[in-house]
């Protein structure tokens, strides 16, 4: 992953937010990916609606891999559409990730992420995997006191 460019997010003047670079580290938003359970994971329908869902994910290689079943409605809104939004369960210790997910198709990847569902779940993942390529992240544990953003 390329380093990314660490600011504080832009927004209107009330919410509070210091200017500055930003006070989490990277390490924050990679711990909790690869510490936390459950991911809500959110695509966009064929029709342009939103599509939410809750998912396992594991942090290989610096970088969120997930995955579903082939007949999955966010994987095929993936297959149309490839535009993600990954947020960590927490709601107070705050991570999300916006960008693009890429079907996996190498067996080397593929393999590391399996070790790793195995690992963290207790069983292998399979096909279909996406890594999820961000954008841009944000991450917080603090409002406003702590926000950060993270531009790719």
């Amino acid at each position: 992953m390329a380093d990314p460019e660490r600011s504080t997010p832009e927004t209107e003047d009330s919410y509070g937010i210091p200017d500055g670079d930003g006070a989490l580290d990277w390490s924050f938003v990679a711990d909790r990916l690869r510490d936390q359970r459950t991911f809500w994971l959110a695509t966009t329908r064929p029709d342009g609606s939103p599509h939410t869902r809750p998912v396992w994910g594991v942090y290989v290689g610096d970088t969120f891999h997930c995955g579903g079943g082939e007949r999955t409605r966010w994987v095929r809104n993936l297959a149309a559409t490839p535009s993600v939004a990954v947020h960590s369960e927490s709601g107070t210790e705050v991570v999300i990730l916006e960008g693009r997910a890429e079907r996996v198709s190498d067996d080397d990847t593929q393999e590391r992420v399996d070790d790793a569902y195995e690992e963290k779940y207790g069983v292998r993942h399979g096909s279909p995997v996406f890594a999820v390529r961000p954008e841009r992240a944000f991450a917080w544990t603090d409002f406003p006191t702590d926000a950060t953003r993270w531009v790719f």
